[in-house]
């Protein structure tokens, strides 16, 4: 599988200590299987941190995941949401419950982006104007695009480099 990651400069070795946390699946690694996604990322990054955008694309060995501790969302469920609000959540302490990824438990995580689209609702939820039955209930028909997110040296081992796309 081809996996993309948009950025403001090629990836020549992926060093998750210059990873940010509290992402939708924790600190680690993103990529996309969706090229145009991953080049919308890069244009947003460069544009932020200077630069130009490039899209470097990987091989994902999906067949190497024996031994790695894998989760999947297939669709953005009530228990999507809760991984990810808590993922981002700066002050959520309870790093050993399954359903949080800051002590990176699972070396990779794959599922939906919870995108601009869904903000509000995560706001409403936080703001406790929504419960989280009315949040899982917002994101059913969504359209949300995904991301892979890599959070090991062990997981980091099934990706291999592929190729570069420069664009302006």
């Amino acid at each position: 599988m081809i996996l993309y990651h948009g950025s403001n400069q090629e990836i020549f070795e992926i060093d998750l200590a210059f990873c940010k946390p509290y992402k939708d699946f924790g600190k680690g690694f993103y990529l996309t299987t969706i090229q145009e996604q991953a080049k919308l990322m890069a244009k947003r990054t460069a544009r932020i941190f200077r630069g130009k955008p490039v899209v470097t694309a990987f091989d994902y060995d999906d067949s190497a995941n024996e031994g790695l501790s894998v989760l999947h969302f297939c669709k953005a469920t009530q228990h999507w949401a809760t991984f990810v609000l808590n993922n981002r959540n700066r002050s959520f302490e309870d790093i050993s419950n399954v359903n949080c990824n800051t002590d990176n438990k699972y070396d990779i995580v794959c599922g939906p982006v919870a995108n601009d689209d869904i903000a509000l609702l995560f706001r409403s939820y936080s703001n406790g104007l929504i419960g989280i039955e009315s949040l899982a209930k917002g994101l059913e028909y969504r359209e949300l695009s995904n991301q892979y997110s890599f959070h090991t040296e062990k997981a980091l081992l099934t990706l291999s480099k592929r190729d570069v796309i420069f664009f302006e």
